[in-house]
């Protein structure tokens, strides 16, 4: 049975589409939305409620909608959409939800994107006032944007059957948007939600641009785009959610808003049901009972809870057959699914009742509420209006105004003439103070939405009254929350849940609070109403991303050798947002093996890695020594040129912040090395000093890192790979010594080499630029063949370093370490009068005896490989908590070089315990560990010459 009416509404009637839901096949056309296409199908049932698995439908027509929530399958996976709000198009697969989504396991194709916009004028809103007001400061010269959530302009008309100025309504609007687009500096948007409204007049909002068939093509367009929008005056027009009314069996598919039912009848073609009882507190719902049943619907009943009904829609509703009975209420409702029956008796009861209505249909009006949500998040205080029933703007607002509905003013030439007016002062505060008049619209509506009576529920069953039916929230958990001693609606929200779904309680709310104030027997006008924060409605994580995705929201950074390094065949780690090489398998190996041969090869022979993300920062300037003494722990302004320096960066606690080398390429030149995480760290420390506390300085730091591709060459034959490939260069001891540098030629390339070592071993750090990197280190394989030369990646560059002792920053360190703490106090300065950090090492904290020292540790067991974070404890047995920690293994590895495992760790006075057995908590166990000095190989070092 279809219940699309043979004319009328705003879709394309000559074209089909195509869509299925849940599972089954249905057609609609272009200007449908989900819900209407259902509807015509007589599809009441969208879902199950959440928490009770009750049956929901469609309740309202828009973004106020508390319970169509589907999921769309094509083109991609999206939940939690409303059916009222999602365009049909071609192919569209949905189902019904239950309040849950299903987050898609693919990545979205769509390009989401954000835009800047900056105007005179912003109007929210393109209902009758919005667009008055939108046209009065356009016609001043201000640069405007009107923005409205829906596919077209027209607000409240648009699901109205009305005539403005003796022509039909949709003219008026046409005529006022055709001139607006036409007017230079004014932007209108559809399909665009304000869902947030911040300081300085700065609003988001969220624009869905859409295809023909409701999708954009990925391929062309940006599916949703977020707005920018800073303006110097706002207007807000956003007009006002009919509420429905709390009765028992209140949730049943087939009861709606009866400004819902008006709407799917004249926008989309779409009647609601076939028996229909009408349930109002005012007179707006009898122009949906009058339009409705000359559609073909059989009204049975108008159901008018006020004493007297309004004598003039009274009398047309008898003209067409429909009864009205005044003084009387829903009480409850019938049907397993879809309601099949009102229960109808006298406000307050009478003997002999309820009446029981055969229906399929209920269609509700318990008053309206004034959107005043951007007005709340703009700071602005509400107020009750007791003869409306709702919240309304209490204050007037320096750059925010508010129009039509939204104030509470709920005719439509009123709202007009406000948005005139509100449009007018908006331009001339922007400094537009003339313009064309506009003239105001002459509505011919018979209905007046002002309530004439405030019902928030029906007494009956509260435990089957639902006030929030996206939470199955009902009066009985409202009643229960009072009735624990909660006054505050705030309170009362979150014990119960109203309104905290994705409608943000636009039906729910103010009902919610109309029963507290009931039950506390208090006035509304007491009551602070809950706080309105943004987003308005939902926006998707997608769209606040916008193109701020994959490797533009954090971008992936690969080295000059970064392709050699794949066709290799290297597995990769994230270090910061580089892309480091971690081991180089070989068939069959795992990581544990890869790692044992990479460090057997560079210890026995020669092994190369990519070394190029480390942080490099030019250092220039006739005061950078000096600078760079502030900086770091040790001097570098006595370095000479040609030499290198190893030092620390603490922070102002002492702490240690960085560590690195320093090279002094000349009197007034340094390059700074730090560690790869770190380098935009260290870079904007050493700006921020300088601009903030040391400006008087002559330095300058620039960040090279890219512009450098770092090989280390490690390894007893290294020297002989390095004489190979530089044969100007002499690689003697003699002549190029321990943390010195040269500039030479390798491979036939201008080439800086560092006689650096963060292994123990004879080691070189070549440095070209990046453009030869692939060249450079290619030569230096062909030249390391004849040794078995190994690459090797930054899990075997763990393990060397570590074997050695040597931190590496935010692994051997955790912000409470001091130089002093690593075994570095011969890195801090005793003769230097200051630097940052100093005057922390002469705190009492940072001189406890049994602070934690970093130590080594060797398993009992030696095959047993401790976690990285074990705690450190003294005991062999399960102790009783409290249980003192000692300290935590920081690195723990397998070692080739040592045949065993070991682990460095921080462990409390650990110098102190040097030979002593303390125990490392793995699984079920304790595991006995022999506390050692950090350096456990070559401690004489006298591999680092070769």
């Amino acid at each position: 049975m279809t219940f699309r009416t043979p004319t009328g509404g705003s879709i394309d009637r000559n074209t089909l589409l195509r869509f299925t839901f849940d599972g089954r096949a249905y057609t609609g056309h272009p200007g449908d939305t989900l819900a209407s296409a259902l509807l015509a199908h007589g599809v009441h049932e969208i879902g199950r409620s959440v928490k009770l698995g009750r049956p929901r439908g469609v309740v309202a027509a828009g973004s106020e909608d508390p319970t169509s929530l589907v999921q769309v399958e094509t083109p991609f996976s999206e939940p939690m959409l409303l059916a009222t709000t999602v365009e049909l198009y071609d192919g569209l697969e949905a189902r019904g939800l239950s309040g849950q989504g299903r987050l898609s396991t693919e990545p979205d194709p769509a390009r989401y994107d954000a835009k800047h916009e900056h105007c005179d004028v912003l109007v929210v809103g393109a209902g009758p006032a919005g667009l008055v007001a939108a046209l009065t400061a356009a016609r001043s010269g201000a640069r405007v944007v009107l923005a409205d959530e829906q596919n077209r302009a027209g607000g409240a008309l648009l699901g109205v059957d009305e005539y403005l100025d003796d022509r039909p309504s949709a003219e008026w609007v046409a005529d006022v948007v055709a001139e607006l687009k036409s007017t230079p500096g004014v932007l209108v948007l559809e399909r665009t939600t304000a869902f947030g409204m911040y300081q300085d007049g700065f609003v988001l909002a969220l624009q869905k641009r859409t295809d023909h068939l409701g999708f954009a093509a990925p391929a062309t367009a940006a599916r949703q785009r977020v707005w920018r929008i800073r303006t110097r005056r706002t207007v807000l027009a956003t007009g006002a959610h009919e509420r429905p009314v709390v009765f028992a069996g209140n949730d049943r598919p087939g009861i709606m808003l009866a400004s819902s039912a008006r709407t799917f009848l004249h926008r989309y073609g779409v009647l609601p049901g076939s028996r229909a009882v009408v349930f109002t507190t005012n007179d707006s719902a009898y122009c949906a009972a009058i339009d409705l049943a000359e559609s073909g619907v059989d009204i049975a009943l108008v159901v008018d809870a006020r004493p007297e009904a309004p004598a003039r829609l009274a009398a047309e509703c008898a003209a067409r057959g429909v009864e009205v009975r005044a003084g009387h209420v829903v009480t409850g409702t019938g049907g397993a699914g879809r309601v099949t029956g009102a229960h109808v008796a006298p406000l307050g009861g009478a003997p002999g009742y309820p009446d029981s209505v055969v229906c399929d249909t209920v269609l509700v009006s318990g008053g309206w509420n004034p959107v005043v949500g951007l007005f709340s998040q703009a700071r602005g205080r509400l107020r009750y209006d007791a003869g409306l029933g709702a919240f309304v703007p209490g204050e007037e607002l320096p750059s925010v105004a508010v129009a039509g509905a939204a104030t509470g003013e709920l005719d439509l030439t009123a709202c007009a003439r406000q948005g005139r007016n509100a449009g007018a002062a908006a331009a001339a505060a922007a400094g537009f103070p003339s313009g064309g008049q506009v003239a105001l619209p002459v509505s011919d509506s018979r209905c007046t939405a002002r309530s004439g009576l405030v019902l928030w529920r029906v007494p009956g069953d509260e435990a089957t009254s639902f006030v929030d039916l996206q939470r199955d929230a009902t009066v009985s958990d409202v009643l229960r929350a009072t009735g624990t001693g909660l006054r505050s609606l705030e309170h009362i929200k979150r014990y119960t849940t109203i309104g905290t779904a994705h409608d943000q309680g636009k039906t729910s709310g103010m009902i919610a609070a109309g029963i507290v104030a009931e039950a506390l027997g208090v006035e509304l006008a007491e009551q602070r109403p809950t706080t309105f924060r943004p987003p308005f409605t939902p926006v998707s994580f997608a769209a606040l991303a916008g193109r701020d995705r994959g490797e533009l929201h954090d971008p992936v950074r690969v080295t000059a050798l970064h392709p050699w390094h794949v066709a290799r065949g290297a597995l990769f780690e994230d270090v910061g947002q580089w892309k480091r090489p971690r081991y180089y398998p070989e068939d069959g190996e795992d990581l544990h093996a890869a790692v044992l041969r990479e460090c057997k090869a560079t210890r026995q022979s020669v092994g190369m890695m990519d070394g190029s993300t480390l942080g490099k920062i030019d250092v220039q300037g006739a005061d950078a020594g000096e600078f760079l003494d502030m900086l770091y722990t040790n001097v570098m302004s006595t370095l000479k040129v040609g030499r290198i320096r190893y030092g620390v960066m603490c922070g102002l606690d002492g702490m240690v912040m960085d560590d690195g080398t320093v090279i002094r390429v000349a009197e007034q030149r340094y390059v700074v090395t730090t560690t790869t995480g770190n380098a935009a760290k260290v870079l904007d420390w050493m700006e921020e000093w300088l601009q903030t506390e040391w400006p008087h300085l002559d330095v300058h730091c620039t960040s090279v890192t890219e512009h450098w591709a770092t090989i280390p060459l490690v390894g007893p034959r290294s020297r002989d790979v390095l004489a190979a490939v530089a044969p100007g260069l002499d690689v003697s001891n003699e002549a190029f010594e321990f943390m010195t540098w040269r500039d030479t030629a390798v491979a036939g390339v201008p080439a800086r080499v560092c006689r650096i070592s963060f292994s123990g071993e004879l080691a070189y750090e070549i440095n070209v630029t990046a453009w030869h990197g692939i060249a450079v280190w290619e030569a230096l394989m062909a030249a390391g063949e004849e040794y078995g030369i190994t690459p090797y990646g930054t899990e075997t560059m763990h393990v060397l370093r570590a074997e050695k002792g040597y931190p590496i920053i935010g692994q051997e360190t955790d912000a409470t370490v001091t130089p002093q703490d690593l075994g570095m106090a011969w890195a801090v300065s005793k003769k230097k009068a200051d630097f940052i950090g100093k005057r922390s090492f002469a705190r009492a904290e940072n001189n406890r005896p049994d602070r934690k020292q970093l130590v080594g540790l060797l398993p009992v067991d030696p095959s047993v490989l401790l976690p990285e974070g074990s705690q450190v404890v003294e005991t062999d047995r399960v102790p009783q908590p409290p249980v003192r920690m000692l300290g935590h293994v920081t690195s723990s590895y397998p070692s080739a070089a040592l045949g065993r495992t070991f682990a460095l760790a921080l462990v409390r006075s650990g110098r102190e315990r040097i030979g002593e057995t303390v125990y490392v908590p793995v699984e079920d166990s304790l595991v006995p560990v022999t506390v050692t000095e950090s350096v456990l190989y070559d401690k004489e070092g006298a591999r680092r010459d070769g």
